[in-house]
């Protein structure tokens, strides 16, 4: 026990190195950028109405005339006490916009996740139980042609195809429009997510069943599964036994990585469905030079990627009984 809790002290160390880097990487891309946020969100021809003195003031609001290191130092020593700031754009605590709108993405990246590793793992397990046979062959072309498809294209087909010609799911939005959230079912909720997270678990198969089959191939062709064979042990019986106990590392690696993935994805899939999520509102704070949202969505996020890496690397012990014995001695 105390060797996990050793490693991941050590992880937590490196997570916060992490973020830092993360917010300080944001914050010069951001600085950068040639985008006037005073002419993005009030426009030229407003500007050129107003006196001296009000321009100064959405100066000052906008933090154009504080110097950079001000800037960032100020908002680190602020996120160190917990405060991430007030968003510029909705004029409301950052943690509050980002506890809304990841309430709202959760359940679609959770989905999406979950669906993706386990569709992921199957297939990859049947292609390479059946390699060069018409399975493994139909489902590695599939594979290919989903690693070859951007999300967003693959969300704009299927949005044409079960939104506008058959009608059978909503066009976009999180609940109906016009109706309050509080008011709608768990049904309608359903119904407006199912369309961006089969688009982030489709997208998200293809790396997983690739090379879990590539993995399983091996499996298959080793010594041990040679000689249960030899022992009359059943296809089934082979997979089950010895196959997924060792694609299961790879796989769990593979699936939790991912959600670096799946995230990046939600940000382009909910543009297309107008899904209010956390993506939708890193693409607004980008785009409208909020950077109070935009390094606390960047902060956000980058600590749940590295959160599911740190679970991956603590299920790895659970798994395999060698990992588990090995950190003990060490």
């Amino acid at each position: 026990m105390r060797h996990r809790l050793q490693f991941a002290g050590k992880k937590l160390l490196r997570m916060l190195l992490l973020l830092l880097g993360v917010s300080l990487a944001a914050f010069l891309l951001m600085a950068a950028s040639p985008m006037d946020p005073l002419q993005t969100n009030v426009g030229q021809a407003a500007l050129g109405s107003m006196s001296q003195e009000q321009i100064a003031q959405l100066e000052d609001y906008w933090g154009v005339n504080t110097p950079l290191p001000e800037r960032y130092l100020g908002w680190l020593s602020a996120a160190l006490r917990g405060d991430l700031g007030t968003s510029l754009l909705y004029r409301q605590p950052v943690l509050q916009i980002v506890a809304e709108r990841l309430g709202n993405s959760l359940g679609l990246l959770l989905s999406a996740w979950v669906l993706s590793g386990a569709l992921g793992l199957t297939l990859g397990v049947l292609a390479g139980a059946f390699r060069d046979r018409w399975p493994d062959r139909l489902i590695r072309g599939w594979c290919l042609l989903l690693s070859s498809t951007p999300a967003f294209w693959l969300a704009l087909l299927l949005l044409m195809v079960f939104s506008v010609w058959l009608g059978w799911f909503p066009i976009g939005l999180s609940v109906p429009i016009g109706a309050a959230a509080e008011q709608v079912s768990f049904l309608e909720r359903l119904r407006h997510a199912f369309l961006p997270a089969l688009t982030l678990s489709v997208t998200g198969v293809s790396g997983i069943a690739l090379h879990t089959r590539e993995k399983m191939a091996d499996v298959m062709e080793s010594d041990y599964v040679l000689f249960a064979r030899a022992r009359g042990e059943s296809l089934g019986g082979i997979v089950l036994r010895h196959g997924l106990r060792n694609v299961a590392l790879p796989a769990i690696t593979l699936q939790f990585a991912s959600v670096s993935e799946i995230i990046g994805g939600s940000v382009l899939v909910e543009q297309v469905f107008s899904y209010p999520g956390l993506g939708q509102a890193a693409v607004n704070a980008g785009l409208g030079g909020d950077l109070p949202l935009l390094l606390g969505i960047t902060v956000i996020t980058a600590a749940v990627v590295f959160g599911g890496s740190l679970a991956a690397d603590l299920l790895y012990g659970a798994v395999d009984p060698e990992i588990r014995r090995g950190a003990a001695k060490g």
